[in-house]
């Protein structure tokens, strides 16, 4: 089986072309690829299909095998593999998830796809929708316990769930021990994707990520663009900022005019190669 390793800002996956490639298992296949020892090591699997609905197909694991409705730099490697693999020759392009079809602005230099503009949708702001288990909303800095301490939380969905917490800072946190925790927590049926965020002003912000399925990733993009609601809920910054992540940064823009959320950032080809499954 041939497959092609792409990152978002380091937020890797190993993508299968399914116009050329039959994948039986997806489950198995994104726990195998995704191990970092044994496997080819990424954050998941994603694989690209055909749609009856748009121009293609994204459908993502997370690399405990998990399917999750949407990935904001898995797509943007989408959109960059249908270009430069030559299964389009459009700069704008339709790709159905589980969270909706979204529609991408491709940047071209020299033949190859260096920036994608993501129309990332409506944020949900509605917790039974998110879903969270929250008295208000919506649930806009609203308190959780964990581990005997009350943190305050705002919850987004952007496609699949969000909790943004705002912190003093984000480097010394210790991700690996209350990760899991706020994953886990009862307060979120569907587990949930947890962004710790640093103001650092008006337009710029630091975040840190532990993703449902994953643990902490380099880069979440539709953690950045529940970052940026989140930020502008809660007073924080404006309606476009930047979202600096462990691998790089991403532009948001909240347009409260349309409610639309626009994510714009860069995707990386590794290498392509081959599987002997």
């Amino acid at each position: 089986m041939k497959f092609t390793k792409m990152h978002g800002l380091g937020n890797d996956y190993v993508y299968v072309n399914c116009f050329a490639e039959k994948v039986e298992d997806p489950v198995a296949l994104a726990r195998f690829v995704s191990e970092r020892h044994f496997g080819v090591g990424s954050d998941g699997l994603i694989l690209i299909g055909p749609s009856e609905t748009a121009d293609f197909k994204m459908s993502m694991y997370n690399a405990d095998g998990s399917q999750a409705e949407m990935c904001g730099n898995g797509i943007r490697c989408v959109a960059k593999y249908v270009y430069d693999y030559g299964l389009t020759d459009q700069t704008e392009v339709s790709i159905e998830t589980l969270a909706g079809i979204k529609k991408l602005k491709l940047t071209v230099e020299d033949g190859k796809v260096a920036l994608v503009r993501v129309n990332m949708g409506q944020p949900e702001l509605d917790p039974s929708k998110i879903p969270v288990k929250a008295k208000e909303n919506p649930a806009v800095d609203v308190p959780i316990e964990v581990r005997g301490r009350t943190y305050r939380m705002t919850c987004v969905s952007m496609g699949n769930p969000h909790a943004v917490l705002f912190v003093k800072n984000v480097k010394d946190l210790d991700l690996e021990s209350i990760g899991p925790e706020f994953e886990n927590h009862t307060a979120f049926p569907r587990r949930i994707n947890t962004e710790f965020v640093e103001i650092e002003d008006r337009k710029h912000v630091r975040m840190r990520v532990w993703e449902r399925g994953s643990g902490e990733t380099l880069a979440c993009g539709t953690g950045a663009c529940a970052t940026a609601v989140a930020c502008v809920l809660n007073g924080l910054t404006d309606e476009e900022v930047t979202v600096h992540l462990l691998g790089g940064d991403l532009q948001i823009h909240w347009d409260r005019n349309e409610n639309l959320v626009y994510m714009t950032g860069p995707a990386t080809v590794v290498f392509d190669g081959e599987l002997y499954l």
